[in-house]
């Protein structure tokens, strides 16, 4: 327009759009693994992301709090609250003692968490080789470099690791 105010005619190519392009894919991922794994494992997707932080970090010796779930996974803190008193009821995970609030208890995989980790993260690697099959090396490399660059600069540029929707 002449004030120099874009119009709302002006073409936006929106399947160009970065973050557009990172949600599409990254829930597309998300909703193939979770039909991969949901019916044998009965876990949704937060519930999976939250056992798999829980295991990652219970298998260096730590404990993580509900809070450090959302931080390390990116999911909003909400979310992983719902998901982590879920695996609880299911008996997957552990809350260890730390006062009052929920989301400073340190979280650990039971036996039968155990036992369900070890079973989808076979899946996991499965889905991401079948994903990555059609990259050869270099390139799944450079993928790698480039979504943590990216996460690092997002988060340079103020975002935090779980605002926002995931």
């Amino acid at each position: 327009m002449a004030d120099g105010t874009p119009k709302e005619s002006a073409e936006f190519d929106l399947e160009g759009f970065l973050p557009y392009l990172l949600s599409v894919a990254s829930n597309r991922v998300s909703r193939l693994f979770a039909g991969r794994y949901s019916h044998a494992f009965g876990l949704s997707i937060p519930e999976w992301r939250a056992l798999a932080v829980i295991g990652h970090a219970n298998a260096r010796g730590l404990r993580p709090t509900a809070s450090e779930v959302a931080q390390r996974s990116g999911m909003d803190k909400a979310k992983v609250s719902r998901a982590v008193s879920a695996l609880a009821r299911r008996g997957l995970i552990a809350r260890g003692v730390a006062g009052e609030d929920r989301r400073q208890q340190p979280l650990s995989l039971s036996a039968e968490g155990r036992a369900v980790h070890r079973g989808v993260v076979p899946l996991a690697r499965a889905l991401e080789a079948e994903l990555l099959a059609g990259l050869g090396a270099e390139d799944r490399a450079l993928l790698r470099r480039v979504l943590a660059g990216l996460a690092q600069r997002a988060g340079a540029m103020g975002a935090g690791p779980a605002d926002g929707p995931d």
